[in-house]
């Protein structure tokens, strides 16, 4: 993330809970530089979560194209340029383990419901989610020879305190009151929203091996 206090925090929660070691790495995925960096630092990881989202509500007439790059920067090409790096660094022929099961590594994208669900408000985020499925579903397909799993999740609207501030956006886009969030998800603007740890559970199984050779395929976690 690109907070380092709120990693710091973090790592001290997890640390404290769970008896394990933590590192922490302040990175603006943005910066192609800082992203390279984390990549070589990193080199030996057996499993990459791409979960990162800035992308603001609004209609296509309310996001000009300096938002629309701004926000795919981090999206978009956030996702695909640590992608291309880890890949580099994770290939290599799949180590078959007892069982006739192979020990691959993973490449996990949690991506959003809105690539299934495209909206008039929020079109910037729904285009970029569609990119990425395809990205995923097409690496997925060929990554298995190189001893990868690529797969990924579409969350609905998760509580957040991004969601939460999207919201209001979206309802005073649509509604002119920033307070009617509650009205996006009853006509079907937003999915019902989930906790975040359902998320989580989704992705700590399908990076594990109970996921087997689970390759190019996206596991939606809405309707």
């Amino acid at each position: 993330a690109r907070n380092a206090q709120q990693l710091a925090a973090a790592q001290a929660q997890i640390e404290a809970r769970h008896g394990v070691r933590i590192t922490t790495h302040a990175v603006d995925l943005r910066d192609a530089a800082a992203l390279k960096a984390l990549a070589t630092h990193c080199a030996t990881a057996d499993i990459l979560v791409n979960n990162a989202g800035d992308i603001p509500g609004g209609t296509l007439e309310a996001l000009d194209e300096e938002k629309w790059r701004h926000a795919w920067e981090l999206k978009v090409f956030g996702f695909i340029n640590l992608t291309r790096e880890m890949f580099g660094h994770m290939k290599s022929k799949p180590e078959h383990a007892a069982g006739g099961s192979a020990n691959y590594k993973v490449i996990m994208n949690v991506i959003g419901m809105a690539a299934e669900h495209p909206s008039f408000e929020y079109l910037c985020g729904a285009t970029a989610n569609a990119g990425l499925a395809a990205f995923t579903k097409g690496l997925g397909k060929g990554s298995l020879e190189h001893g990868i799993r690529c797969l990924g999740v579409h969350p609905p609207s998760t509580r957040t305190d991004r969601i939460t501030s999207m919201m209001k956006t979206l309802a005073k886009t649509r509604y002119g009151d920033e307070n009617r969030g509650e009205d996006l998800i009853r006509d079907g603007i937003l999915g019902r929203p989930i906790e975040p740890e359902q998320v989580a559970d989704a992705v700590a199984f399908l990076s594990s091996r109970r996921a087997g050779i689970l390759s190019g395929v996206m596991l939606n976690l809405g309707n």
